[in-house]
């Protein structure tokens, strides 16, 4: 394939794979690649009691609360977790369900959507990875086979498509989690998070990726094409060149 398509489509690859990687790891071992997370302007309570809470963030494994003195507690990591928040009478409660957390497993386990609607003692399907995908389509985009580039291509493309469904659930928990908060009543402002742009960044980079690679093989076939095409004479060149051989 072109090098000058080549080499951007391998850091189109590499620049998704960090950012898939790092939002796979997300709360509690990255405090600041959560997903979701909302400020309270009046303060609230969650379900372990901890009072005088001003900030909740939703992260892919588990949630973290910062008190009054910007002190961090982080739930049990594991997924599709729950939290609750109350407002300080006790009188509304707004819960972040397990159904609607589960569906972040797919930045790091990538499982499809239909896992999500089967009972859990059914054999669940083989699950795919998006980091992991995106990890393939980088190994493969370093050959210069032309079978191989289009393998990584559509690798790149199948990566696009999980972290755009990952992007996709990233934003319902974005929409449930806002409208839940604000039912509180006390001032609760629900924001987008880091994790929550790097996965759209990555799924840019990702379709970027799987274009440069489509159109570097497109133009090494074209200039294949040209090279094996056999030149035409024209016929004033074969006037000149029968001219030429009757002086002889």
């Amino acid at each position: 394939m072109s090098r000058a398509f080549c080499i951007p489509g391998i850091i189109f690859l590499f620049c998704a794979l960090v950012l898939n990687f790092l939002v796979s790891i997300s709360l509690p071992f990255l405090p600041a690649l959560d997903i979701a997370r909302t400020h309270f302007g009046t303060g609230g309570s969650v379900s372990q009691g901890a009072l005088g809470i001003t900030e909740l963030r939703l992260g892919i494994w588990a949630p973290c609360a910062y008190d009054t003195k910007g002190d961090r507690t982080c739930a049990k990591s594991g997924r599709a977790y729950t939290v609750q928040i109350t407002n300080l009478d006790g009188t509304k409660v707004a819960t972040v369900k397990a159904s609607w957390t589960r569906g972040l497993a797919v930045h790091p386990v990538g499982e499809p959507l239909m896992n999500l609607m089967i009972s859990e003692t059914q054999v669940k399907p083989c699950i795919i990875s998006a980091t992991a995908v995106t990890f393939i389509a980088f190994l493969l985009s370093f050959s210069s086979h032309i079978t191989v580039t289009l393998i990584a291509s559509m690798v790149s493309f199948l990566a696009a498509l999980l972290t755009l469904i990952a992007f996709a659930i990233d934003i319902a928990l974005f929409a449930l989690v806002d409208h839940a908060m604000k039912g509180l009543g006390i001032g609760a402002n629900t924001n987008t998070a880091p994790g929550f742009w790097m996965t759209f960044v990555a799924f840019i980079l990702l379709l970027l990726a799987g274009c440069t690679v489509c159109f570097g093989r497109r133009r090494d076939r074209l200039s294949n094409a040209t090279s094996n095409y056999p030149m035409q004479t024209s016929p004033s060149g074969r006037l000149w060149a029968r001219l030429r051989g009757n002086k002889v």
